[in-house]
């Protein structure tokens, strides 16, 4: 009994796939006719995004433990405390107007027409800490900028670290490169770059999916003689095509 059920219940499926399958080819057309509309508005409308550039660069960020001769201490395990912290605090400073002014004034110093505008140096300079070292990554648009951007921001690390250390409270602390900023590096296309015509080819064949379906569900017309005998219509007779 089970399984005269189970083989029902999978003919009844199989005859709805074959009628959705029936219903989608009787109006093909409309969802590709919308795929081959979107790719072609896509392909004509579509605008290559001008090319960006990374460097990295990397940082030692420190304080310095007070050596106490014949005295035992855990000065050195404060030390490396504070940095931590210190790394954390260097991280959000990075992106803040005083440390793109100090950029500015260095890439002025440099002879560069360089200039970040203040505030936005965070859309440009991203900070990342692991233990002690800072690590910095610039983005710019021009390789030749990039290169002034980050040799300003290294000369603003060395001459004026003393002052943002002051500012943290730890002024005996310092910061050294360890990592001189790479070459500019040409970034790849992003994955939304990558991803933008497909998502949007399989947007236009799920739409004319539904749109097929709809126009079927809203036709009134009668396409078949299962389609009679499920109102309870008896069918005496089938005209054939030919």
């Amino acid at each position: 009994m089970f399984l005269a059920r189970r083989c029902a219940t999978l003919e009844n499926v199989d005859l709805e796939l074959k009628q959705y399958a029936l219903i989608i080819w009787k109006r093909i057309w409309i969802p590709l006719a919308l795929v081959v509309l979107v790719g072609a508005v896509s392909l004509l409308t579509a605008k290559t995004p001008p090319p960006t550039y990374s460097s990295s660069m990397r940082f030692t960020v420190g304080v310095v433990p007070q050596e106490l001769p014949d005295q035992f201490s855990y000065d050195n395990y404060y030390a490396w405390l504070s940095s931590e912290y210190l790394v954390d605090d260097m991280t959000g400073l990075v992106s803040s107007q005083m440390f793109a002014s100090d950029v500015n004034r260095h890439l002025q110093e440099q002879g560069s027409g360089v200039q970040i505008p203040p505030g936005s140096i965070g859309g440009v300079t991203i900070g990342g800490k692991q233990h002690r070292i800072l690590s910095l990554n610039v983005t710019w648009g021009n390789p030749d900028e990039l290169a002034q951007i980050t040799q300003a921001i290294v000369t603003t690390m060395e001459q004026d670290s003393g002052h943002y250390l002051a500012q943290l409270g730890t002024a005996g602390a310092m910061i050294q490169v360890i990592d001189t900023p790479s070459p500019p590096g040409q970034n790849p296309p992003s994955l939304t770059q990558r991803l933008d015509v497909p998502v949007r080819l399989l947007l236009a064949l799920v739409a004319g999916l539904a749109l097929a379906f709809l126009l079927d569900y809203l036709d009134s017309s009668v396409r078949g003689k299962s389609e009679l005998e499920a109102m309870g219509i008896a069918v005496l007779a089938e005209v054939p095509k030919k």
